[in-house]
């Protein structure tokens, strides 16, 4: 007895769905095999980012101590504890003496980036009051400007209430944009000011009147290892990690950094932080 066209209709949906309950457990099972697979993938990829930031830091630590003794030793020449220097002697160890410095910054802003991603950073909040920073900014690049045809110049800031954040981190963030300021402005002045910034934050601007920026680098400059291809830049080599730093400091502070330039006219590097930092973002970094 041939079956009526209702069990047909119910024999063939049966067939339907046998078929399509087997392609889903196919389907479940590629889909734990790739679960599976981005697990170990992502495993491999902590662990590559783990020896990664203990290699930087290892060999960090180990090329700070020689790189100390050698300015140690280049001051003890230049005053002369030995006896005086030729002209040309004299030369010959500042060139030494400005070529460590060069390679000590790049190891303390490689050492800085391993522990940035390594999440072993420490951010450690405190009240202060702006004059006390600019102070000690003004204080530090004093020497470098001096006979210089750039002017250092600070701005006094507004009247607002003190900042409670991590003056250290703020701090290297500018002495960052006035370093490269004033390397890359021959002639003129570079101003460092500050203005509030809405309701609850504040505004960090250091102005040059440089070289400038060509429009089309400006989107890369905070990333890593970039530099700006210039005549100046080629004879002023740098460690291509300080703004990448300075971005990442600004995002630990709960802030982020900017530029505005033009070729010939000059450049504008800001960082905008919280007046106050959050709870949160100290518990989460410390």
């Amino acid at each position: 007895m041939s079956a009526s066209p209702h069990d047909q209709e119910l024999q063939r949906l049966r067939l339907e769905a046998d078929a399509l309950r087997a392609e889903l457990d196919e389907t479940n099972q590629g889909v734990l095999a790739l679960y599976a697979e981005l697990d170990e993938q992502a495993e491999q990829l902590r662990e590559v980012s783990e020896l990664k930031s203990r290699f930087l830091s290892y060999m960090s630590h180990e090329f700070r101590t020689p790189l100390g003794s050698i300015l140690s030793m280049t001051r003890l020449l230049e005053d002369g504890m030995d006896g005086p220097l030729t002209a040309e002697q004299r030369r010959q160890v500042r060139f030494i003496s400005a070529s460590t410095s060069e390679l000590r910054e790049m190891v303390d802003d490689l050492l800085d980036l391993a522990k940035i991603e390594a999440g072993r950073i420490t951010i450690s909040p405190a009240w202060f009051d702006l004059m006390d920073l600019f102070s000690a900014l003004r204080g530090m690049f004093r020497p470098l400007v001096e006979g210089n045809q750039v002017d250092l110049l600070f701005e006094d800031p507004p009247v607002m209430p003190m900042l409670y954040t991590d003056d250290k981190k703020l701090a290297q963030i500018l002495r960052n944009f006035i370093s490269n300021a004033l390397k890359f402005t021959p002639s003129g002045q570079v101003v460092v000011s500050t203005q509030r910034e809405g309701e609850n934050a504040v505004r960090f601007s250091v102005r040059d009147t440089g070289i400038g920026i060509p429009a089309e680098l400006q989107s890369t400059l905070f990333e890593d290892f970039v530099q700006v291809d210039t005549p100046l830049q080629k004879r002023l080599r740098g460690t291509g990690l300080g703004l990448s730093l300075c971005k990442r400091f600004a995002e630990l502070l709960g802030g982020h950094v900017g530029v505005e330039s033009e070729i010939g006219t000059g450049s504008n590097f800001y960082v905008v932080l919280p007046l106050t930092l959050a709870t949160e973002a100290v518990n989460g970094d410390s």
